[in-house]
């Protein structure tokens, strides 16, 4: 999963960051309003946890618009203010969640659950189904026709966003952003070795490429190829 961590106070969010990063989610920060409205509009976020409190742009600001956009990434506003008129507001801007400063990392990780939860379009507790292919968002466990084997985070990231849009071509970018967010020093091969090793697990013909763009995968290729 790629969060965007919205957070001015800097001890803050690098504690977040770090704690966040326990559970293998890619989380990317950013300690401006503007700058995270403008990401928000132009990159890919599985979630957002965002702080009110922001130069440039107000958090609430940044909800209000972002929904007006017709974005629907789901939204956890994170903050002191603790006054129940400002948490209404939040909400009604079309934040999912808020909750107040302090706060037990424990409690927000149990957020981001409930959260991510409630925004999949597939809300069986049979996980992301793809033809044979059965993806739990939770544990990791990749399931085809019965065998099932926990897939490393990087094959996760990348089998996840693709099962999230079927036959649609996602570009090397937007793959490489799942894996890395913005931070750099990724190997320039990295994203072929996970691809092939995905290839092995599902069928080479379940990730089509799409040459000079980057892949797809093929829901009749799921549902039909026999898996190594």
């Amino acid at each position: 999963m790629r969060i965007l961590l919205v957070e001015d106070d800097h001890p803050l969010a690098r504690t977040m960051l770090d704690m966040l990063r326990e559970d293998q989610d890619t989380v990317d920060w950013l300690d401006d309003g503007q700058q995270a409205l403008n990401a928000l509009a132009e990159e890919h976020f599985d979630l957002a946890i965002l702080d009110l409190t922001l130069p440039r742009v107000d958090g609430l600001d940044i909800v209000r618009r972002t929904r007006q956009r017709g974005n629907q990434t789901p939204i956890i506003i994170l903050t002191a203010r603790a006054d129940l008129t400002e948490k209404l507001q939040g909400l009604d801007a079309g934040a999912d969640d808020y909750l107040t400063k302090p706060f037990a990392m424990a409690e927000l990780k149990a957020r981001i659950r409930a959260v991510t939860r409630r925004g999949r379009t597939d809300s069986s507790s049979a996980g992301l189904r793809v033809g044979r292919l059965t993806l739990n968002p939770d544990t990791g466990h990749l399931a085809i026709d019965g065998d099932s084997v926990t897939l490393p985070r990087s094959e996760f990231q990348i089998l996840h966003y693709l099962m999230r849009h079927p036959d649609q071509v996602a570009t090397r970018r937007r793959l490489e952003e799942q894996l890395y967010g913005w931070e750099q020093g990724a190997e320039s091969n990295a994203l072929e070795v996970h691809i092939h090793h995905l290839r092995r697990r599902v069928g080479k013909a379940t990730i089509r490429t799409v040459r000079g763009v980057g892949y797809l995968l093929d829901s009749q290729a799921a549902g039909e190829a026999q898996c190594p």
